[in-house]
């Protein structure tokens, strides 16, 4: 789990140097200081079950069935070659270039593909899953959705939807406090999303968005749930955006959300609250846990040297595939779009 943080980290750091040094061109979604909601929500699930992610999930494309290795060609999950071409809108990508970021899928991966139009993971998990029911399969799915796509009818919908089928959604909320320049209050009268829930009569808990092993515990009590037949739930993971909603929006970010609430925010990282958990209970040593500190850095203050070597070198082979990769043939401008 500690490595998978410090690789989801890494892909973000890489990313955004890349782009400083006009290697890489588009937007970027970072998930800096969210990475346990994706590791830990992803580490417990079976290779056979099915992911919706969103843009600020960008890792989970490749940290998905990980836990079997990041190498491991039988794991079902795309490879850190795919995800880095897909960025690079380069022939080797799932999208064939379409879109430079999260706008991909993978039916034989069991990832629905991802889309722009809010909490609408929801009503498609729903349908792969019944779909999957009706074929005699035991999959589940897991979304995953801003708090403020809450707000959106089609969540209600689809939630009371999965709801009334018992079909074994689970929504994943990551609460980052913002929804692009929105603060929550403005957005929501309560204080916890997952209270959501309590409208459709399913399990709706909450989760240290910043603690991986509290996001595993929670996301796994809604897999038992969810396999035994008892339908969806809602995970509330309470956490904090650490940049804008995008790269294009960071300089913005900075005037509408005040330094000392970035910091406060920003405060209590992933990585750190790992290891010292890992610290407390013996499986890491205190020397070891001053070794490649990533945590409590923006993008500009780390280096390689603040990441594990084999973090390193799996996400430089697949930014060296995609730079080095062709871009699709003109020819293939009409593929997906139309037919004879």
């Amino acid at each position: 789990m500690l490595l998978q943080l410090y690789l989801a980290r890494y892909f973000d750091v890489r990313l955004i140097k890349e782009k400083k040094r006009g290697r890489l061109k588009g937007t970027l979604y970072s998930s800096h200081n969210q990475e346990a909601i994706l590791v830990g929500s992803l580490f417990g699930l079976k290779s056979t079950d099915w992911i919706s992610p969103i843009h600020r999930d960008m890792p989970a494309f490749f940290l998905k069935d990980a836990r079997k290795g990041w190498r491991n060609p039988d794991r079902i999950g795309m490879t850190i070659q795919e995800v880095c071409a897909q960025v690079w809108g380069k022939a080797g990508s799932p999208g064939r270039a379409r879109d430079n970021w999260s706008h991909i899928g993978s039916k034989k991966n069991r990832i629905i593909h991802s889309t722009s139009m809010l909490a609408g993971t929801i009503p498609a998990a729903a349908g792969v899953v019944l779909a999957d029911r009706l074929n005699g399969g035991d999959a589940l799915c897991v979304t995953y959705n801003g708090e403020g796509s809450t707000a959106q009818g089609v969540f209600h919908e689809a939630i009371n939807f999965a709801s009334v089928h018992k079909l074994p959604v689970i929504t994943i909320i990551e609460n980052n406090e913002w929804a692009y320049g929105t603060p929550n209050e403005l957005g929501y009268s309560l204080d916890d999303f997952a209270r959501r829930a309590d409208g459709y009569g399913i399990p709706g808990l909450i989760a240290d968005g910043q603690n991986v092993l509290d996001v595993y515990d929670k996301v796994m009590q809604c897999v038992e749930h969810a396999r035994a037949g008892n339908g969806p739930s809602i995970v509330e993971c309470k956490s904090f955006r650490a940049y804008g909603h995008g790269d294009h929006d960071d300089d913005r970010a900075a005037k509408y959300r005040p330094t000392e609430e970035v910091e406060a925010g920003r405060s209590r990282d992933p990585i750190a609250i790992m290891k010292r958990i890992m610290v407390e209970r013996g499986a890491l040593s205190p020397e070891d846990a001053t070794k490649f500190m990533a945590e409590n850095k923006g993008a500009a203050e780390t280096d390689n040297s603040d990441f594990p070597p084999e973090v390193v070198a799996y996400l430089t082979e697949g930014v060296e595939f995609a730079v080095a990769s062709p871009v699709p043939p003109a020819e293939e401008g009409g593929m997906w779009v139309f037919a004879e």
